[in-house]
């Protein structure tokens, strides 16, 4: 699979999205956020990120270094992404929620592991 153009929502649409991303790589997370929430991650480059509409419907959430970003619908409280920087280079980025995604099974995809919980 190599990187397509995906679209994006909350669950009542009043936020959505498109984005280029890599289903390949996409991560699973235990720490006290993305476990409660039952993330599927896919992380892109922020430039081939585009917020279509609700940008105003968005709220944000930091919690322990406080660097990502978690924004969600005012409305319907989904988290369908997150803004922060990439670990390896500082370059901005997008962690994209691939439950959110249009036409996407998360659960049909092999996803990495990584151990937040012991962050």
């Amino acid at each position: 699979m190599a990187t397509k153009h995906y679209l994006g929502s909350c669950q009542c649409g009043a936020v959505s999205y498109e984005a280029d991303a890599d289903l390949e790589q996409t991560v699973t997370c235990n720490c006290s956020r993305c476990q409660r929430l039952g993330v599927v991650l896919a992380f892109a480059p922020r430039d081939a990120f585009s917020l279509t509409s609700g940008g105003d419907n968005l709220t944000e959430y930091r919690f322990n270094t406080k660097t990502l970003q978690h924004l969600f619908c005012k409305t319907c409280g989904i988290e369908s992404f997150a803004y922060g920087n990439s670990p390896k280079d500082g370059s901005a980025m997008v962690a994209i929620n691939v439950n959110c995604l249009e036409g996407v099974d998360p659960r049909a995809l092999t996803s990495h592991h990584y151990d937040g919980a012991a962050v």
